[in-house]
């Protein structure tokens, strides 16, 4: 293939780069916080905001379109031929809430540049996935006048929730989102050695609440005779595990199945790296869970169900000797291959339900779900990635499974039946933390790694 285009799209993006940060700061301005109702207005405002950029670059048929939750904007170019392939680029726009705000040491939505690193909510999660796409886009448009592939973008405002209403917006546009590949650009890196995701694992989310009396009362008074609503919730949490971590829900692990050779052989690569590293994040040099499998096993590749909160009674000072109304928890469970999210969630509620009893109320919310799902590591899409990054780092991506999850890879796996990769395009730390922040080291090379995937996939 001629390289020259492609000298010319890197020429652009070189050229620009600064002009490009301080375009970014826009995007980074506007409080897109997806889980918060107090921010629809600025998440709708950070939509439009996207579409308005990509109808100045020439990006065809850019709209805002409206799901059940956050809104998602789409927009496509599909000029280079039949022959062409033809990928569907993913990111989303919303952005994790700033608590607590006190540890900021700058406002999270005043961007902030501090020793070479862009400061701001939303930096490498997952703002920059949108916005370096849509410049690699720019870079080649600008110096080519034309793209080598076919692309369609599609960026989610929920992401951060779950994508709660995101099934039901891919099934109900499954014409308009077909392609051959999607390319996932969620995160990125935070080193010297760019990352591919391997796999992510689904994920359940839920809430449970208990309801007693009609109002809090007087212990004194009640205690004894009332049921009080924190001792069941109590009871409930401490049901879902044996003494080893065991998931004591009646099947949860029926339809688990071993992780295939390749991913055996990854999880084996990264044990050792990744105990170091979360020593280092956690303060820890014990860990936790289910004795017959290794750390990175039980953090990738088995399935979890984690109280992530629990609420009821009083939490002031000193003691007030009250029997709460009302106590519940949320949690969430982190599933694996073959584990159906809405069988799970069935389970999960049956055995809240176990818990019934006629002096308590018990209500049971499943708040998202989604499919666990391995990526392409390998063949000639995931090559195109690697090639990119290896061109761009100086070095090929390492592989790593994926504890967490991100929803709307296995919806497009099992609604739009097309395979995905990922590439992410941040690079920095604290994406759900204080102080989120993009290196600006590596602004520049992201955007050429975008640059140089079209050119690849085009090969």
């Amino acid at each position: 293939m001629n390289d020259v285009p492609l000298e010319a799209s890197l020429a652009y993006a070189h050229a620009h780069t600064e002009a490009f940060i301080e375009q970014y700061k826009e995007l980074l301005r506007i409080p897109s916080i997806g889980a918060d109702p107090a921010y629809r207005d600025d998440v709708r405002r950070a939509a439009e905001w996207i579409v308005a950029e990509m109808q100045r670059l020439g990006i065809e048929h850019a709209q805002v379109l409206d799901t059940a939750g956050q809104p998602a904007v789409y927009g496509d170019y599909l000029h280079a031929g039949e022959d062409a392939p033809t990928v569907l680029l993913y990111a989303h726009y919303d952005v994790q809430p700033v608590d607590p705000l006190d540890l900021w040491v700058a406002p999270p939505f005043k961007p902030d540049i501090r020793d070479g690193k862009l400061f701001a909510r939303g930096a490498i999660d997952d703002k920059s996935g949108v916005f370096l796409h849509l410049k690699a886009f720019e870079s080649t448009m600008v110096a080519n006048g034309t793209l080598p592939i076919n692309v369609k973008f599609i960026f989610e405002g929920e992401e951060e929730s779950g994508s709660p209403t995101m099934e039901a917006f891919i099934e109900a546009h499954k014409a308009l989102l077909a392609a051959d590949v999607a390319v996932i650009s969620d995160g990125g890196s935070s080193d010297e050695t760019p990352r591919m995701m391997a796999s992510v694992r689904g994920i359940v989310t839920g809430e449970v609440r208990v309801y007693g009396p009609k109002r809090d009362l007087h212990s004194g008074s009640f205690g004894g005779v009332v049921h009080n609503p924190t001792h069941m919730v109590g009871k409930m949490v401490a049901a879902l595990h044996d003494d080893e971590g065991r998931i004591q829900i009646p099947g949860f692990y029926d339809d688990v199945v071993p992780v295939s050779e390749a991913q055996q052989a990854l999880i084996a690569a990264n044990e050792e790296s990744a105990i170091a590293d979360a020593r280092e994040q956690t303060g820890l040099e014990t860990f936790w869970g289910v004795p017959d499998y290794t750390y990175y096993e039980r953090a990738t590749a088995r399935p979890t169900c984690d109280v992530n909160g629990i609420f009821g009674g009083y939490q002031g000072m000193g003691a007030k000797t009250v029997l709460p109304a009302e106590a519940g928890f949320k949690l969430s469970m982190r599933l694996v291959d073959n584990q159906d999210p809405k069988d799970i969630a069935a389970k999960f509620e049956a055995f809240i339900n176990s818990f019934t009893c006629d002096t308590l109320k018990i209500d049971i919310k499943i708040l998202s779900s989604s499919w666990s799902a391995e990526t392409l590591v390998s063949g000639p899409v995931a090559q195109a990635v690697i090639d990119a990054y290896t061109a761009t780092w100086g070095k090929a991506p390492k592989m790593e499974r994926a504890g967490g999850s991100v929803p709307i890879i296995g919806m497009f796996q099992h609604v739009l039946d097309i395979p995905v990769t990922s590439m992410g395009l941040g690079h920095g730390s604290n994406g759900h933390s204080p102080n989120e922040y993009f290196d600006l080291e590596y602004f520049g090379t992201n955007i050429d790694t975008a640059i140089h995937f079209l050119y690849n996939m085009a090969k």
